[in-house]
């Protein structure tokens, strides 16, 4: 069975969170604009449900947060019981009821998650942390490496069980990587020894990744990019000869630079690394101790 990976990135641009550092989610929707995310989530899931000759893999990359909203939790339940569909992975900050995940399939359902201190308590969202591991779903735990953030990261790994990977995302201002010193580097990379492959500008411009292949994004529409950072259409979901679109392409960005980007390039040898934890950001080192 052919196996292909789908990001999904719908209308849905608001979140219960204000990170200053973050450029997601500075958009208040309106009942019209929440409509519409819950009839394009709704059409994305039946469409995916329907597609039973492929081997699934879905990534929701919200521009805000998710899983505070009943249809998001719903969609992931419908997915996780489908047969076809291998793994649904969402990225969260944690912040909502996690009880939904009782119906869902268990063993299909991955959360990337991200720590963002100043928007919640750490002893709070260890209780959600707690809960997940109750409820024995996959997940990371992630926090952007901004140089204010080092004593809730220091407090974050103290406090998480050693098993839990605590990955760190390098903090950008846009796309210029922050200046880091180098006892700076040295503390995010105890924290988190994958830290410098996040650290770093690739160069992709005419490399191969596995983009427009095997993974593609997916808008609200329907629309096919080969990923969320090149804005060519390549064709529609929704369209009979989708997959006549689905073949190897060189990239036309100049460099990547984030996980859910470069982690594709063959030329990165990562998949080896994170294996059957690729989405949900889990290396095979960590996955293989559990």
């Amino acid at each position: 069975m052919r196996s292909l990976t789908v990001l999904y990135r719908g209308v849905l641009s608001s979140c219960n969170y204000g990170c200053g550092y973050c450029p997601f989610a500075k958009h208040l929707e309106s009942a019209a604009e929440r409509q519409a995310d819950h009839a394009s989530l709704l059409r994305f899931t039946q469409w995916a449900q329907q597609q039973s000759d492929l081997a699934l893999k879905l990534f929701f990359t919200p521009w805000g947060e998710a899983l505070v909203r009943k249809h998001y939790q719903q969609a992931l339940i419908t997915l996780s019981q489908t047969a076809h569909i291998e793994k649904v992975v969402f990225q969260t900050n944690l912040s909502g009821r996690l009880d939904f995940l009782q119906e869902a399939e268990r063993n299909k359902v991955a959360l990337w998650v991200t720590y963002h201190p100043g928007e919640v308590t750490l002893a709070d969202f260890l209780r959600q942390i707690t809960d997940l591991m109750a409820y024995q779903v996959r997940f990371s735990v992630g926090v952007v490496g901004k140089p204010s953030h080092f004593a809730a990261i220091t407090a974050l790994r103290a406090a998480l069980p050693q098993e839990v990977y605590l990955w760190v995302n390098a903090y950008r201002n846009g796309s210029r990587l922050y200046p880091y010193q180098p006892e700076q580097l040295a503390f995010l990379n105890q924290i988190d020894p994958l830290f410098n492959i996040n650290a770093q500008d690739y160069p992709s411009r005419g490399k191969a990744c596995l983009t427009g292949e095997q993974v593609i994004s997916v808008d609200q529409d329907g629309t096919i990019r080969r990923c969320h950072f090149i804005d060519k259409q390549l064709g529609n979901i929704y369209q009979e000869n989708y997959r006549e679109v689905l073949k190897p392409r060189p990239c036309s960005r100049t460099q990547c630079y984030c996980h859910i980007g470069y982690v594709h390039m063959p030329e990165r040898q990562l998949y080896p690394l994170f294996n059957n934890g690729i989405l949900e950001r889990i290396p095979l080192a960590v996955l293989s101790e559990k």
